[in-house]
């Protein structure tokens, strides 16, 4: 796979696409693609022995939402008493 076939240049190319149809898809799976990294990243550093409150400031956000939208999913997988 080429550079120019890989989904990241895909999504680039879709997110400068003059069809609103094609650029909202893209606005889409950018989303996913940042929940997903979140998620990823809020969990390593989690397993790191980072707070919350070091995350929140890492992500610019308050411990409450932050605690709010992962320790739930963290508790239901184990990885948070």
């Amino acid at each position: 796979m080429s550079a120019e076939d890989s989904p990241a240049a895909e999504l680039a190319g879709q997110v400068t696409d003059k069809d609103p149809a094609i650029g909202l898809q893209a606005v889409v799976s950018l989303r996913r693609l940042l929940e997903e990294l979140e998620r990823l990243h809020v969990d390593n550093a989690r397993e790191q022995g980072w707070t919350w409150q070091a995350v929140a400031t890492a992500l610019q956000v308050s411990r409450q939402s932050v605690h709010e939208k992962h320790a739930g999913r963290r508790k239901a997988m184990g990885k948070e008493e």
